[in-house]
């Protein structure tokens, strides 16, 4: 079904008939991987209790993971990778039975290709407080029921000391490479600075050394949307049949969330002031063919994911602030050791470049100096995913650099 195909991997297109179709029924209560649901490719690790940032806890976390090739006898050739937002542990792969999208970085990661999987080992978990097998809102507490929105407050800390625990749990004491874009690329400069001993290199990819107060406003705009959504029920909607959960709330979250991640150049000249069909927008019934674009990739987007989950994790990425309880950004970015590929995209408007550029500007072992590598593309911030020739250059690059 093409509703498997991810849109954050692709540029801006005219939304279809058939894909319209391919949305014609109600959208589950949660898009979220239940546990009985077909594993795919996903591999699990328990992990025992965990104790959060904020102080609550959990009796037991789980991180649902994919790995491709093969780990060397040394145990030095793991490269960890880190997803975004909306991202999952399918990193490669087709979409089909257990994965409702193909993978996210097919073209940069595989044999032959730049994140190498005949010569590393890679790894990628489901981060804490997700939705695709790893223990999150949508997950069953002790009593049976769901976290929903009893789930912890979650950090960026604490995502990356469950990874920690992952790396644990895999035997892998040093990361050859610790790779993230947007929200990942947040976890791995926590993991610069936090473990400096366990990652020998490190990408960081479109994010900010603190969330801003501006992506901060933004965030509270896509949250309250679900919160608002009366189907939301305060985070109890799980038995709800197929329909009766928050699907509109979830959906314009997304189409808030969406429009940020691509840019004014790129919905202008796909889209212009097109209409979707012959029916004229302007009083007569029609749609802009740019909104039907959004309302299309915010209904797919209730099929796989959990609103609940949505919710925790841009709170975590609000927590964002390197510079907490460490002297200020500065101080705790000078303290990154590894060699560091610090990369913007020009056209950002989510985490704008200026955001990369102070990073680079402070982090010793910064390839390029004290400035960024610059990807130049009209996509925005979703040009990490779509301009994998670039990206996947620039991750050759560090994976060659000696650490």
């Amino acid at each position: 079904m093409e509703w498997q195909t991810s849109g954050d991997t692709e540029p801006s297109a005219f939304v279809t008939d058939e894909q319209l179709r391919a949305l014609a029924g109600k959208p589950p209560a949660t898009g979220a991987w239940r546990d009985g649901d077909f594993a795919g490719n996903r591999q699990f690790a328990n992990l025992g209790p965990m104790d959060f940032e904020s102080g609550g806890s959990l009796p037991h976390v789980r991180l649902a993971f994919e790995t491709w090739g093969e780990l060397n006898e040394a145990r030095d050739n793991a490269v960890l990778v880190l997803h975004a937002l909306t991202g999952d542990s399918h990193v490669v792969g087709e979409s089909g039975r257990g994965h409702v999208t193909a993978g996210w970085w097919d073209e940069v990661v595989g044999p032959g290709k730049a994140v190498d999987t005949n010569k590393y080992f890679v790894v990628a978990p489901n981060v804490l407080g997700g939705c695709q097998g790893s223990t999150g809102p949508a997950s069953l507490a002790p009593d049976g029921y769901e976290w929903g929105a009893r789930f912890p407050y979650t950090t960026i800390r604490d995502q990356v000391v469950a990874q920690v625990m992952l790396s644990d749990f895999l035997g892998i004491e040093v990361w050859n490479a610790v790779i993230g874009g947007s929200m990942g690329a947040m976890h791995s400069l926590e993991w610069g600075i936090a473990y400096p001993q366990r990652a020998k290199r490190l990408a960081v990819i479109a994010a900010p050394a603190a969330t801003s107060a501006d992506e901060i406003a933004l965030n509270t705009v896509q949250i309250e949307a679900i919160k608002m959504d009366p189907l939301w029920r305060a985070g109890h909607y799980y038995e709800a049949n197929d329909g009766d959960g928050p699907h509109h709330g979830l959906a314009l979250a997304r189409r808030i969330s969406f429009q940020n991640f691509r840019t004014p150049a790129e919905l202008n000249d796909r889209f212009d002031r097109s209409s979707q069909s012959d029916i004229s927008p302007l009083g007569k019934g029609g749609r802009f063919a740019v909104a039907s674009y959004l309302d299309f990739h915010g209904n797919k987007f209730t099929r796989r994911f959990d609103a609940n989950s949505y919710i925790t994790l841009v709170e975590a990425m609000n927590s964002h602030d390197v510079g907490r309880d460490r002297g200020g950004i500065d101080k705790a970015l000078s303290t990154i050791t590894a060699p560091t590929l610090v990369l913007g995209i020009d056209s950002d408007r989510f985490f704008p470049y200026a955001g990369q550029e102070r990073i680079a500007a402070v982090v010793p072992g910064n390839l390029d100096g004290d400035v960024p590598f610059t990807l130049h593309s009209d996509f925005g911030h979703d040009a990490f995913l779509i301009e994998s020739e670039i990206v996947g250059s620039q991750l050759a690059r560090l994976l060659s650099t000696p650490a």
